[in-house]
């Protein structure tokens, strides 16, 4: 019998504010978060619309000691940071990153794990100018010179540029902070990657090399280069700054009509502890993370559809792969399932292909099971995802309730899946009742 996995610590950050409550209060009260980009200047973009954290300073989030190092925080890393201590304080563990330094520590550094999704962190645009104007072409400076860039262009980056923008940065900085010494590892597959990370965690925990670990992921696409790539992908909606009172007519996640996903920013990063180590320490279990499952689809190199490249449209065999694994780990059947927190982004195309993956497994009970979308209330903000919709998973099977139903869930699905056709799924049950 495999050790049990409790989720006793929840952070999320999201365009709904800091911390879990505010989400579900947006939920509960429907209220999209999604408005006009102000983090830059957007004009110009064809999708000007997004899910923006409200401001917030890290440097009231990490220890006094540790102030210095937020000046090479990226976006991304801010956010893992502050959803990392949400999750530790919520879980009231002791770490490193505790106030009260000559506190005793509830696990040794070495069984504290952490895994973190991240992704392709997009630099900022003031960063770079410089260093490509220097390595411009001479016979044509719209062109960049590889030769100049190799060097003069390199020479004229920031010097901690490297340390602000490799994603495994938001998994130093975590690991830092608590003094996390145990299995770590940063997870790099699109959407599906916190997700993944929640499973990698999960498993290291059942092998007994730790005892708790910070899992989830991180990810902001508020940035210039970040929203053109979403762009050309073909994953966002063409809105302008009029379109942010009706986003519910534009982003209708699993319905035809939907005109595409917007953009966010969001981090949720979980405690995840052994359930008997848990309870051995009276901590309040919001769910146990009964089963984990991944699988992969693969695009057809001859598919002359643009998009294959990044999504293999009309497959969905890596979705049902991951689903059914994860009920298999849970030794649940689909017919256990009360509550689905799909990922529903919006985009037609992906999103028919998801639903046709649960019409699969589910059958003709799906129309029946209740759902969370969250991309209409918080954006799209890939790596993330995943964690955070497990988060919300969690959320309703704690508190007794799924927002805006009078349901009471017992068992909840979560899945994800990346362009690239990697797809990840886990399964969370109520923690009453269990040996």
């Amino acid at each position: 019998m495999k050790r049990p996995v409790a989720i006793t610590g929840l952070g999320v950050v999201s365009a709904a504010g800091i911390g879990i409550d505010a989400l579900w209060d947006a939920l509960g009260a429907g209220r999209s978060c999604i408005g006009p980009i102000t983090s830059f200047d957007a004009e110009g973009f064809p999708s000007r619309l997004a899910a923006q954290v409200p401001e917030f300073s890290v440097r009231d989030w990490v220890p006094k000691s540790y102030r210095k190092a937020t000046k090479v925080m990226a976006r991304d890393i801010e956010l893992a940071v502050v959803s990392a201590k949400l999750a530790v304080d919520d879980a009231k563990l002791v770490t490193r990153g505790s106030e009260d330094e000559n506190a005793k520590l509830t696990y040794p550094a070495s069984r504290l794990g952490c895994h973190v999704g991240a992704g392709l962190i997009a630099a900022e645009t003031n960063e770079l100018s410089y260093a490509f104007a220097s390595a411009r072409s001479d016979a044509d400076p719209t062109k960049l010179d590889l030769k100049k860039w190799g060097t003069s262009g390199m020479g004229n980056l920031p010097p901690l540029w490297l340390l602000k923008y490799l994603p495994n940065m938001l998994a130093c900085h975590v690991t830092i902070v608590h003094g996390a010494e145990g299995p770590s590892n940063t997870i790099t597959c699109g959407e599906a990657s916190s997700l993944s990370s929640l499973g990698e965690s999960a498993r290291v925990i059942e092998r007994g090399k730790a005892d708790a670990s910070i899992a989830g992921g991180g990810e902001s696409k508020l940035n210039p280069m970040g929203m053109m790539r979403m762009w050309y992908a073909g994953q966002l909606a063409e809105v302008t700054e009029d379109d942010a009172s009706r986003v519910g007519d534009i982003v209708q996640p699993f319905a035809n009509v939907s005109r595409g996903g917007i953009a966010g920013e969001s981090s949720g990063l979980l405690v995840l502890e052994a359930l008997e180590s848990a309870r051995a320490r009276g901590a309040s279990v919001h769910a146990v993370l009964s089963g984990f499952g991944a699988a992969m689809d693969v695009a057809d190199a001859t598919d002359s559809d643009p998009g294959a490249s990044y999504w293999p449209i009309g497959t969905h065999q890596g979705v049902v792969g991951a689903v059914e694994l994860a009920l298999q780990d849970a030794n649940l059947s689909p017919d256990d399932i009360d509550l689905i927190v799909p990922q529903g982004v919006g985009v037609p195309s992906r999103d028919q292909a998801e639903w046709n993956a649960l019409a699969e497994v589910f059958g003709d009970r799906l129309d029946s099971i209740a759902r969370i979308d969250l991309v209409p209330i918080i954006g799209l903000s890939w790596a993330s995802q995943g964690a955070v919709q497990t988060a919300v998973a969690a959320a309703c099977l704690s508190r007794g309730e799924i927002p805006v139903t009078d349901q009471k869930p017992r068992h909840a699905l979560v899945c994800s899946y990346s362009m690239g056709g990697l797809a990840a799924a886990v399964v969370l049950s109520r923690a009453d009742g269990l040996p």
